[in-house]
């Protein structure tokens, strides 16, 4: 990777790949926080991320059109579903251990930056950015960017945001809360409003918006 999107990633990835997410991934239980540099902790739902598809998750998949590209798909329950419908589907994810359970839940998936090359770039029906996936890299709009070259002309992009009002760039560890730690990353943060206005300026229009327990998700179109 190059130029500043490479330099942003790059710690991420490189944390992402690291202790204790990688061991939370391989035996698909936490506990596992997000800890910011003020010391406030978000949980991360690591049992339901290695669980099957939920109801949730089902709104998220009768909205799929095309194939389907999962940007950091972690443990690959939608990839894995997607298949179960017949649905082409390719999960991306830095982790290694996140992309051989995806494989080994019928999924298919690559190790690999969503910022390094992919196929069929500019052919996917659906991109998805599911469980605060907005965050990756710490800067939405680059990331917006990205899924706009990455998705077909028309094509949709599903984003799960967080179900406050909140637009936030932060540094961010994993954290197990036994001891474990992983090297500090930077991240977002984006509520409904904050999303919409980062997706007009990256080209997505046309939002859609819905809840589901308790979850918040956005719909735009390229």
């Amino acid at each position: 990777m190059t130029g500043m999107t490479g330099r942003l990633v790059e710690p991420a990835a490189q944390a992402w790949r690291a202790d204790p997410y990688s061991d939370a991934v391989r035996t698909g239980h936490g506990p596992l926080f997000l800890r910011r540099s003020d010391g406030w902790l978000l949980p991360l739902e690591v049992e339901r991320w290695c669980a099957e598809a939920d109801a949730a998750d089902a709104t998220v998949l009768a909205r799929c059109e095309g194939p389907v590209l999962d940007i950091g798909c972690g443990p690959g329950r939608l990839v894995a579903a997607l298949a179960r419908l017949g649905q082409p589907a390719l999960g991306v994810d830095v982790t290694p251990e996140a992309v051989a359970r995806t494989v080994r839940t019928g999924g298919s998936a690559l190790c690999r930056s969503v910022f390094d090359p992919l196929p069929s770039e500019g052919r996917w029906g659906t991109v998805l950015l599911i469980d605060g996936n907005i965050g990756i890299g710490g800067d939405p709009g680059a990331l917006l960017r990205r899924a706009a070259r990455l998705a077909a002309p028309g094509g949709t992009l599903l984003v799960e945001v967080a179900t406050v009002d909140v637009d936030e760039r932060v540094e961010v560890h994993v954290e197990d809360g036994n001891g474990g730690r992983g090297a500090p990353f930077p991240w977002a943060r984006l509520g409904t409003r904050a999303l919409r206005t980062e997706a007009a300026g990256a080209g997505w229009t046309r939002a859609v918006t819905w809840h589901a327990a308790g979850r918040a998700f956005v719909q735009l179109r390229r």
